[in-house]
C-alpha cells in the first residue's frame, strides 16, 4: 500500500522525481484541542539540507485519510496565500474566513494539499508557512509525503525492496 502511494506522489509530480528521493510516509492523527504551529516544511538549518542528507524539501503532500463525521475545525492554514476569488473552491477552502487570515483548506477525507517549497531561485519560498489548526470536535489522520532535492540514504528511508502484488 505505501509503494502504492508513494508511486501516486511521484506520478503527480511528473514521473521524474526518483522514489529514493521520497521521505517515509508520515501519518500523523490530531484529536479534539490537537493542532501544529504555524512552519515550513523547507528547512532553514543548513544541518537539515545538505546535498548528503537528501537537500531540501522541494514538495510537500498534505493528504486528509480519515476525517470523523463529528469532526469541526482542523483546517490547514496558508495565511501568506492570496484568497481564492472563484467560488468553486468554498467546496476545498473555507470561503467564510477572513481574507486577512489567507486561505484555510477544509480537512474533507480523501483530499489532498500540494505545494512546491522551494521558488525557482531553490531558495525556500516563505508563502508556503502554514498550520493545522485546531481539531475542534472529533479527529483526523492526515498524511505527510515529503520529496527532497537529492535521494535519501537507505537508512534515511528504509529498502526499496517491496513484493510485488
Amino acid at each position: 500500500m505505501v509503494h502504492c502511494i508513494e508511486d501516486r506522489a511521484l506520478e503527480f509530480q511528473g514521473f521524474d522525481v526518483p522514489r529514493t528521493h521520497l521521505e517515509p510516509v508520515q501519518l500523523v492523527k490530531y484529536g479534539a484541542g490537537e493542532h501544529y504551529d504555524f512552519h515550513t516544511d523547507w528547512f532553514t538549518d543548513p544541518r537539515y539540507s545538505f546535498a548528503e542528507n537528501g537537500g531540501n524539501r522541494l514538495s510537500s503532500f498534505f493528504v486528509y485519510v480519515h476525517v470523523g463525521n463529528d469532526t469541526t475545525g482542523g483546517g490547514t492554514n496558508f495565511p501568506l496565500v492570496g484568497e481564492l476569488r472563484d467560488e468553486r473552491w468554498c467546496r476545498f477552502v473555507d470561503c467564510d474566513e477572513e481574507y486577512e487570515k489567507g486561505v484555510t483548506f477544509r480537512p474533507i477525507e480523501g483530499n489532498a494539499v500540494f505545494w512546491e517549497n522551494m521558488t525557482p531561485q531553490g531558495v525556500g519560498d516563505q508563502k508556503t508557512l502554514h498550520a493545522g489548526l485546531p481539531v475542534t470536535t472529533g479527529s483526523k489522520i492526515g498524511m505527510n509525503i515529503w520529496t527532497r532535492q537529492a535521494p535519501l540514504s537507505e537508512e534515511a528511508r528504509g529498502p526499496d525492496d517491496y513484493p510485488e502484488v
